[in-house]
């Protein structure tokens, strides 16, 4: 597959805190499957040839190769909102950004690329129809989407359920799973 999009880009969200992981390592630093759990993630969005990748970083900061944009979210805290703004904001040039988090090692390098393959302004990968991650959305609606967005946490799904007429669900291989606890990590090891 080949995107419509000359610059699309690749927005990996992980500047959370991790609390549910509790004390010690932060889940995005704990080893999974030999590697760094955000490792996993950040290898699917590479193999997926976006023109730029951008890794959102707050709560921890994580070692990444210097072809990859690192942008510290210093309002961390405050949700995911702020992250994707920060991540949206560093996507200069840029027709598609795609949005996926880097607690999600199953989601495949394919699911990156259909999602930005679509042709609708707004794709949202599913799972044995479920939806999840990755999103893309298109550059002209942005301000909008970010403006629509009433919680911190909510991300872009309160602009989705405003215009359901502008998404395509792309279904995807792999899983949206998240690795949130120690259990968690122990379970798909």
């Amino acid at each position: 597959m080949t995107s419509r999009h000359e610059h699309a880009v690749a927005i990996l969200l992980a500047a959370g805190s991790g609390s549910r992981f509790g004390a010690g390592t932060h889940k995005l630093l704990a080893t999974f499957r030999g590697r760094p759990l955000f490792q996993h993630a950040l290898d699917s969005v590479m193999s997926a040839n976006f023109s730029r990748v951008i890794v959102v970083t707050g709560a921890v900061e994580l070692e990444l190769p210097n072809e990859v944009l690192n942008v510290h979210n210093a309002d961390w805290s405050s949700g995911q909102l702020s992250s994707l703004r920060a991540g949206l904001a560093s996507a200069t040039g840029a027709d598609l950004a795609v949005i996926g988090l880097a607690d999600q090692p199953f989601v495949t390098a394919e699911a990156w690329t259909s999602v930005s393959s679509s042709t609708r302004n707004i794709a949202i990968a599913t799972y044995d129809g479920v939806r999840g991650h990755p999103v893309g959305i298109a550059a002209h609606l942005w301000d909008a989407a970010l403006s629509s967005s009433h919680h911190d946490d909510e991300g872009l799904r309160s602009f989705m359920r405003l215009h359901p007429e502008l998404v395509e669900e792309v279904p995807c291989k792999g899983s949206p799973i998240d690795i949130d606890t120690p259990e968690d990590l122990e379970q798909w090891t």
